[in-house]
């Protein structure tokens, strides 16, 4: 059953409290995000649903949003998840390369996670850094003027975080 610990309550009722009475629809985004990365890094029916009884509002009111956003995620993902952009400005910088290229090296295609794990590819639309193209987001971190060189070494850098931390 997915259930907030303590301490993620109160980050709820604190979001919560940033809206007037009667308006908690309004915490809806910042809400699922402690709940994607409360509950695995992606959102369940169950979750989605927790969220709704938290709300007091009707399920399909999350469904719509979560499945609107591309930075919700429905399925599980991989630990390290390469979010490519693929909108006009990147793709006329090679953007689909790029995305190809790394779904050949990790054996995936857009939508996909590495059977261990590890890795997840998904296209996105504008991440707001056209004068960066092709470019991905990789966590919190924009990664810049990608080429095939510098996904290798990406994937290399996520590969020996990941054996560090194990």
């Amino acid at each position: 059953m997915v259930k907030f610990s303590e301490e993620q309550m109160t980050e709820f009722k604190r979001l919560v409290a940033r809206y007037p009475e009667g308006k908690q629809k309004s915490a809806l985004l910042p809400v699922l995000h402690l709940a994607q990365d409360s509950f695995g890094g992606w959102l369940s029916a169950e979750t989605m649903d927790y969220v709704a009884e938290l709300l007091q509002i009707t399920p399909i009111e999350v469904y719509e949003v979560a499945t609107f956003y591309s930075m919700y995620n429905l399925k599980p993902v991989g630990k390290y998840m390469f979010e490519v952009c693929q909108t006009g400005p990147c793709m006329l910088r090679g953007s689909d390369d790029i995305i190809a290229y790394i779904g050949e090296k990790l054996g995936i295609k857009p939508g996909e996670t590495t059977a261990d794990g590890m890795f997840t590819l998904k296209t996105v639309e504008c991440l707001g850094a056209c004068g960066y193209a092709p470019m991905m987001q990789l966590g919190k971190h924009y990664r810049e003027h990608l080429t095939k060189e510098k996904v290798d070494a990406i994937i290399d850098e996520c590969r020996k975080t990941a054996a560090s931390l194990n």
